[in-house]
């Protein structure tokens, strides 16, 4: 099945809202089978849209429109694709009533205007939101399935994952498995060469790299009658890429580095905190993201200039002075001064130049990441460019102190 995202919103042609839903649904469609071939955006204008439907459905199989659901005077997506398919819209009372519920609900008045969300194209499958207003929907015509989901990603998203994802996995008789491999430390060109051969051969199940933010994910697919045949198909593909990886494989199914420290802190009944410099609380943020975050991580201390590091830290002013806050042994003392300050068995740190200016001594890019515990203290010397910006030297300092805290856990080589 090939598909065509289709995005509605002028917002979205401005420049005043990012188009995550694309992205997003194009990596969960994936995992589905389904081949993203093109993804549209176009403004809130009948004519335009017309157009692009008209386009998308003489080349896709599959159109998912985002947006253009809502109440208001712009929102066309309902109506321009029912002209465009020939398809009558038809008022569903209880999505009405639901609707009317949200308003309640939410202390909010229901107008009128609202009743429109109501009218979905004849025959359809009724996508119930349970997330917002706005139900969605999905149909056939003139030979292409149409689905139809509200814009706003914290209403797109579930209503894909919860609606939309099991309505295409009933029009087939195979089950389809994903399973995710992260590794941290390698780049992906690195990791695809090992595998190259191997994958040019593969059909069923498939492996295929992804290079990440900070990471590479590699995929591993299979299709079978059931989940479980098509599961027992991924498992030696699985092990072997981990295999030959060894310790740069950070986990498998697992979001991100701090998803995979934090049950290596639970099993091991450790605790944590974290002295930040460059990341600015990024290594505090990223982890307390996670359910489950207060059961391990102590706190943290965000201390950008020398006397705080030194009066909130503990960190020697000789040693501030002889060699400067961007360095090893600044580092060192900043993980075993958050450590004591917080109570913690694991202390973590951070301190760099993110960028644009450097210190006179180190180049933007150069970090330092430590960790101390009661068995000793390690600093990882990272030298991580100009070239790749601010926020991307920040995320990968925040990447490297976790990847440091779970080797630590898992009893591998830190530095």
């Amino acid at each position: 099945m090939n598909c065509e995202i289709l995005a509605v919103g002028t917002e979205l042609l401005l420049g005043n809202t990012v188009n995550t839903n694309a992205s997003n649904l194009s990596l969960l469609l994936a995992e589905l089978g389904v081949n993203v071939f093109w993804h549209t955006v176009v403004g809130d204008n009948p004519g335009r849209l017309a157009e692009a439907v008209s386009i998308a459905k003489g080349r896709a199989d599959l159109i998912i429109t985002t947006g253009g659901l809502g109440p208001t005077y712009d929102d066309l997506t309902k109506n321009v694709l029912a002209d465009a398919l020939g398809k009558t819209l038809v008022y569903h009372p209880e999505e009405d009533e639901s609707i009317r519920r949200w308003f309640e609900k939410s202390g909010r008045q229901y107008t009128e205007n609202n009743r429109q969300q109501a009218y979905l194209p004849e025959g359809c499958v009724v996508f119930h939101n349970d997330w917002g207003t706005a139900p969605g929907c999905a149909f056939e015509a003139d030979g292409v399935r149409v689905i139809m989901l509200p814009g706003p990603p914290n209403e797109c998203l579930p209503m894909f994952r919860h609606r939309a994802a099991p309505y295409l996995r009933s029009l087939s008789d195979e089950t389809l498995v994903s399973r995710q491999i992260r590794v941290f430390g390698m780049g992906e060109s690195h990791v695809e060469a090992l595998f190259r051969e191997e994958m040019e051969h593969m059909q069923n199940p498939t492996l295929a790299t992804y290079a990440k933010a900070v990471d590479v994910m590699l995929r591993v697919t299979a299709k079978a009658k059931t989940e479980a045949e098509a599961a027992a198909m991924c498992q030696p593909v699985v092990d072997r890429v981990v295999k030959a990886l060894g310790d740069r494989v950070y986990g498998v199914d697992v979001e991100n580095l701090e998803s995979a420290a934090l049950p290596l802190l639970r099993k091991t009944h450790r605790t944590f905190a974290a002295a930040e410099s460059l990341t600015g609380g990024l290594i505090g943020a990223r982890f307390t993201a996670l359910p489950g975050a207060s059961e391990v991580y102590r706190g943290g201390a965000v201390t950008y200039c020398d006397e705080v590091k030194a009066g909130m830290l503990g960190v020697p002013e000789d040693v501030l002075a002889e060699n400067g806050a961007v360095s090893e042994p600044v580092a060192a003392a900043m993980a075993q001064g958050v450590r004591i300050a917080a109570g913690a068995d694991i202390g973590l740190s951070a301190t760099g130049l993110a960028g644009p200016d450097g210190d006179g001594v180190n180049p933007v890019g150069t970090v330092f990441v430590g960790l101390a515990a009661e068995d000793g203290v390690w600093v990882r010397h990272l030298t991580l460019g100009p070239g790749r910006g601010r926020n991307r030297i920040r995320e990968l300092s925040a990447s490297h102190a976790f990847d440091m805290l779970r080797r630590y856990l898992s009893g591998l080589p830190v530095v």
